[in-house]
């Protein structure tokens, strides 16, 4: 199923005229920022699942160096643990590449339970 330009120029137009700014993409996996940023976050749980840094120092040097409001395990915790695993598994099973595998230390978290990392 496609889109007509027709209709994809109608709802660009209400986008617009709303005062969003207006962002396209084709229809794939994750479309543009699922599939830029939950692998982000997913690096963030490799990265405390390897004792790079506790949560709060990844968060921190997330925010000091890249002018993020929050940091990833935070915005882990604000999306939700039990759907940051459901999308990295579709983009996983989506593309089939290996780097959107979700990591074992979110896994353990969901499937025990774990509603937050920070918390």
């Amino acid at each position: 199923m496609q889109t007509s330009d027709e209709v994809h120029l109608a709802a660009n137009n209400f986008a617009q005229h709303l005062g969003k700014l207006v962002c396209n993409s084709q229809d794939r996996p994750g479309f543009i920022v699922n599939r830029v940023l939950m692998p982000m976050i997913n690096e963030a749980f490799y990265a405390l699942m390897e004792g790079v840094g506790t949560a709060q120092d990844i968060d921190n040097g997330m925010k000091l160096g890249t002018n993020q409001p929050m940091g990833p395990l935070q915005l882990a915790d604000f999306i939700g643990l039990d759907t940051c695993l459901a999308i990295m598994r579709v983009l996983h099973e989506g593309l089939g590449d290996s780097k959107y595998r979700p990591c074992p230390l979110l896994v353990q978290y969901v499937d025990a339970g774990k509603a937050a990392v920070l918390s």
